[in-house]
Order: structure tokens, then C-alpha cells, then sequence
């Protein structure tokens, strides 16, 4: 019996491979890999950004202006000194007191400058007599040659009379002799008059007792006696604030020795020192922008270009720069700009010498000159004991007109009148 035919078994399939896992530690570098790579994307992506946003903002805004913190603040640095010599007997200041112009700093001991003026007053007073009596001589000097005049005019009439008598043997030789001898003498005399005349009047001529110049030299001497006693007061100059005071009670000083100083903190400026490729647009006038650093960013000064140095700071040092070398290695220099300050601004916040300060020059405008050539005509007042001092002059005239013998002056006019006419009568 025939056995049933079995179907042909399915061929066998190749056994599938196995499934490769990865394990952690091998995907941690994959991963970190493109976090690095979005990191430096974004990263560039900002560095582009930034740099677009600086390009335009310096394009719009950044170009027109110039800046640098290397600014400082500056003033006027009054030095008070004596012009006499003296011993201080008060001192009426301190440090950091603020002070008005004409306020009394210091005085010195006045004894001596009162004498000297006592002294000049004396000679002043000794001058003007001293005059008085060349204008008294000059007068008895004319009154003498019409004297003189009229003596010789009587002796010629008197030989003139003996010549005519000679011939009638009514006059000896020996009288005509003497009366000859008598016009000589009296012509001598009348000469010699005239000399001392011409003497006493080249002292006097042109001038009068106020306007001659020994009394002129008294009142310059007796000014400035009196303008030695005045500075023995030392008073300030302009309205500040004290510093570096040295002087003391007691203590000898010397003409031109510093005592103190008064600083001006009204008047105060900026010098900003800009590099030598910033100067470039840089013109006078130019409106700056500061920040001091005493107050921050809270307050906002505002300034004017009022002129750039001439030259840089390395140029007028001590000791300048010798480049003229070998190793000779370049260093940009910089230049002082003054700015000056809004009064108004300075009132509200003041500043002191020395700040540091922040400057933002707008170069946008460049009409304004390059050099500054704005002179200052308008000169500082002067303090009252640098003037002329009405008392002073009042005590001068008196002097004068005390000593001129003002009461007989309508005498001496008519003497001199009457000298005149018998001068001429003589001549």
C-alpha cells in the first residue's frame, strides 16, 4: 500500500541579526556635540547682531561725537602774598572757608608804614613852603631890579650932569670919576639881580606851588606811604574758597611770600585731553556734555569748546620728550581742550579742583574756528587800596593849601603886578 506523500518541508530561514542598542555613554557625545554647534550659532547670530546694531548706531548717532574720561577739573589758583614786609598780627580765615571779593584776609603790624607816612606828609608839607619861598623870591628879586633900575637910572643922570659942569670947572675930575664908577657899580648890580632872576625863575617858570615838581614828588612819596599802610591789610582779590593756608600769628614774612590761596570755584573749566585723531572735527564753540564723577550720572553738565591747547601736554612738560633715537617707539598724544561750564549749573552743584570728569564733545557743527581768537579787553575791577583813594587826596590838597599861604595870595599878586611893571620900566 502506497504510503501518502508528505508535503516538502519550508526551507529554513537565516536567523534575523541581532538589534544593536547603544548604550548612554555613547550618546552623551552626539548630544553634546549639537549643543555646542546651536550654542556658537546663536552666539555668532548675536555677535552679528551686536555688531550690526553698533555699526548702525555708530553710523546714525556715534560718529558725531567725540568723548574721553581723561578730563579733569581747573580754576584760577589765586596766591595771596605781601607786598610789604611785616609781622601778622591776625589772621581772619581758615581752610575751606569760602571768602567775598574785598573781604580782610590777614593784617600786619602798621606801626611802621604810619611813621613813614607821618614822615612823608612832613616832607610834603616842607616842599610846598620850600616852593612857596621860590615864588616869594622871585618876587623880592623883581622888586630889587626895579630898585636897581632906578639906582642906575639916578647915577647916569648923575654923570650927565658932572660932564656938563666939567667943562666950567664947576666939577673936579676925581668927582666925575666917582660918578663914572657909580654907574658902573649900580649897572652891576642891576645885572647881578637880573642873574638871580633868571635863576629862581628857570625854577618856577610855567609852574605853580600845586604843579611844580618838588611838591609833585612830595605827593608821589606821601601816595605811597600811604599805600604801604593800606597793604598791610590783605584782603581778597576775588570770591573763592581758602586753601593751603600757611601764614600764622606772629610770624615775619616777606614780601611775595605765599600765605595762602583763594580758590575761585565759580569760574571753574574742564580740560579734557582728547588723542590726536579725535581732534580732527573738533572746532570752538562745539557744545560738550560732562559727567563729574563726584555725582555720577545724576547730574548732567553742560559745557562749550572754548579752544584747544598749543600744543600737547608732553610738549610743555619739565623735561620734554627726545625722540631723536634709536628705539624710538611711537605714543599717541593727547591734547588739553578747555571746556567752560554754565554758571548756572555750577551754582546748583558745585565742583572742586581736581575732579575727574567724563567730556562728550558733538562734532556735528563744523563752522567754529580751529584757534580761538577772542581777546579778553574787559580787564578784572581792581580792589579800592590799588585805586585812587578820595581821602587820601582830600588830606593831600589840604596839606598843600595849608602850607601855601592861601590868605595872602591877593598880596602877592599885586606885588607881583608891581614888580612886573617896574621890571619892564627898568628894561
Amino acid at each position: 500500500m502506497d504510503q501518502p506523500t508528505q508535503p516538502p518541508a519550508p526551507p529554513a530561514q537565516a536567523p534575523a541579526p541581532p538589534t544593536q542598542t547603544l548604550a548612554p555613554s555613547a550618546r552623551a557625545p552626539a548630544q553634546g556635540n549639537r549643543a555646542r554647534r546651536l550654542g556658537f550659532t546663536m552666539l555668532a547670530a548675536v555677535v552679528i547682531l551686536g555688531g550690526l546694531a553698533w555699526s548702525a548706531h555708530w553710523l546714525i548717532v556715534g560718529r558725531h561725537y567725540e568723548s574721553t574720561d581723561d578730563a579733569y577739573v581747573d580754576a584760577d589758583i589765586v596766591q595771596i602774598t605781601s607786598q610789604v614786609p611785616g609781622t601778622v598780627t591776625a589772621v581772619y580765615v581758615d581752610d575751606t572757608q569760602g571768602v567775598r571779593r574785598g573781604e580782610l584776609l590777614a593784617s600786619l603790624d602798621p606801626a611802621d608804614a604810619q611813621i613813614a607816612l607821618n614822615s612823608a606828609e612832613a616832607d610834603l608839607a616842607r616842599a610846598v613852603r620850600s616852593v612857596r619861598g621860590l615864588f616869594a623870591q622871585r618876587d623880592a628879586l623883581r622888586a630889587q631890579i626895579a630898585q636897581r633900575a632906578a639906582d642906575l637910572q639916578r647915577a647916569q643922570n648923575d654923570l650927565a650932569r658932572r660932564q656938563g659942569l666939567l667943562a666950567d670947572g664947576a666939577v673936579s675930575g676925581e668927582e666925575l670919576a666917582h660918578a663914572r664908577d657909580a654907574v658902573s657899580v649900580a649897572q652891576a648890580q642891576l645885572d647881578a639881580a637880573r642873574e638871580q632872576l633868571n635863576a629862581t625863575e628857570a625854577q618856577i617858570q610855567d609852574t605853580t606851588i600845586e604843579t611844580h615838581p618838588q611838591v609833585l614828588a612830595a605827593e608821589a612819596a606821601v601816595r605811597d606811604a600811604a599805600l604801604a599802610l593800606r597793604r598791610t591789610q590783605l584782603r581778597a582779590p576775588v570770591d573763592g574758597v581758602i586753601a593751603k593756608r600757611t601764614v600764622e600769628v606772629g610770624q615775619r614774612i616777606a614780601p611775595g611770600s605765599p600765605l595762602m590761596v583763594v580758590v575761585p570755584l565759580r569760574d571753574v573749566w574742564v580740560d579734557a585731553n582728547f588723542k590726536e585723531a579725535q581732534l580732527r572735527s573738533m572746532r570752538v564753540g562745539q557744545p560738550v556734555e560732562l559727567h563729574a564723577d563726584l555725582y555720577g550720572g545724576a547730574v548732567d553738565f553742560h559745557g562749550r569748546l572754548a579752544g584747544l591747547a598749543a600744543g600737547s601736554g608732553s610738549a610743555f612738560a619739565l623735561l620734554p620728550a627726545q625722540n631723536a633715537s634709536g628705539n624710538w617707539i611711537k605714543i599717541v598724544q593727547r591734547v588739553p581742550v578747555r571746556v567752560v561750564l554754565d554758571a548756572a549749573q555750577l551754582q546748583a552743584h558745585p565742583l572742586r579742583v581736581g575732579l575727574s570728569m567724563t567730556a562728550r564733545v558733538d562734532i556735528q557743527d563744523t563752522s567754529g574756528p580751529l584757534v580761538s581768537d577772542q581777546i579778553n579787553t574787559t580787564p578784572l575791577p581792581q580792589l579800592a587800596s590799588d585805586g585812587i583813594d578820595p581821602q587820601l587826596e582830600a588830606q593831600i590838597r589840604e596839606i598843600v593849601e595849608q602850607n601855601a599861604g592861601r590868605a595872602g595870595a591877593a598880596v602877592r599878586g599885586g606885588i607881583q603886578d608891581l614888580a612886573r611893571a617896574t621890571n619892564t620900566l627898568a628894561r
